[in-house]
């Protein structure tokens, strides 16, 4: 086997190429791949533009003017790169919010990395192309078993789980909240996951990007179930930004409001990663939707119920 020499900046890939057994052959990571934990002394290549600590709405306008000025929010460290001297890179086109641009790898692949790596660039949008992702990677890296073997184990996992809801005979409405202020619903796999576990995804549509939407459309939707799930932001992020929604007279009035089916998702660690926990990231869908007959034991780090103060 090839002893390759892996930088991948995107948290995604480099759960993907842990996943496919070739963790010790990463040498650099983004600041945003902190999954798994055994992974946190790879030096980290990447670095944000925009102030994280920012309000969501703050935080939304310095991505809108950056990615305005034809700018990706993310930089990338070139000398760390060149330094580093690696065999394959592995980044993201889908979302330049998400990952760092294939443009800004490329430019720093040209001037100034001169081991002449292999670039993978991945470009999820539904569940079908999370699994072709994964057999790219696997593929870049001469081990094409790997990822036949990893994605159909993560098929199996979804397939058993649908099967499992199906044999229920309610499938709530759901309103999946990827960011709130402004309040934007989410969309790429999302209503895929939703599906698998046993409800139905409103105001979106599969392998779609994620878009804004009103707290009046939101409210015509009367959503049974919510389940919010900020790009980037844990549960204790989540619950902090979350005061541009309750503030609204609106709020109080959904059905999920109603009767107590908000949930607080870790929409960092699980939906906003097309990678190998997105079945995780459906078996916490499954026990928001069906408390009683899911139990994965996600309650508590991959979801909590959120309650008026």
């Amino acid at each position: 086997m090839v002893n390759h020499r892996i930088v991948s900046l995107i948290a995604s890939a480099t759960e993907i190429i842990c996943a496919l057994g070739f963790e010790s052959s990463l040498i650099g990571r983004s600041h945003e791949c902190d999954y798994p934990r055994t992974i946190e002394h790879v030096p980290v290549c990447s670095s944000s533009k925009i102030l994280t600590e920012s309000s969501s709405a703050e935080i939304d306008d310095q991505v809108r003017t950056i990615v305005r000025d034809g700018l990706s929010v993310y930089k990338v460290d070139s000398k760390l790169l060149d330094k580093l001297s690696p065999s394959v890179i592995v980044t993201q086109t889908q979302c330049e919010v998400c990952a760092v641009s294939l443009s800004d790898v490329e430019k720093a692949v040209c001037e100034l990395v001169s081991s002449a790596p292999a670039i993978v660039s991945l470009e999820p949008m539904s569940l079908s192309d999370i699994w072709k992702d994964i057999q790219s990677v696997a593929d870049a890296l001469g081990d094409s078993r790997s990822g036949r073997e990893l994605v159909s184990s993560l098929q199996s996992r979804l397939q058993s789980l649908r099967l499992k809801a199906q044999k229920i005979p309610c499938r709530p409405t759901i309103a999946c909240i990827e960011w709130t202020e402004p309040l934007m619903i989410a969309a790429n796999w999302v209503p895929e996951l939703v599906d698998c576990a046993g409800g139905v995804s409103l105001l979106n549509k599969p392998g779609n990007h994620s878009e804004y939407i009103s707290l009046d459309e939101l409210a015509t939707s009367e959503p049974e179930v919510i389940a919010i799930m900020p790009c980037g932001f844990d549960i204790d992020r989540s619950l902090r930004e979350m005061k541009s929604l309750t503030s609204s007279p609106q709020w109080k009035t959904l059905p999920a409001v109603r009767n107590e089916r908000v949930y607080v998702t870790d929409g960092n660690q699980y939906f906003n990663r097309p990678g190998p926990r997105v079945v995780e990231s459906a078996e916490i869908l499954s026990e928001c939707l069906h408390p009683g007959y899911f139990d994965y034991g996600h309650r508590g780090t991959g979801w909590i119920p959120w309650r008026p103060d």
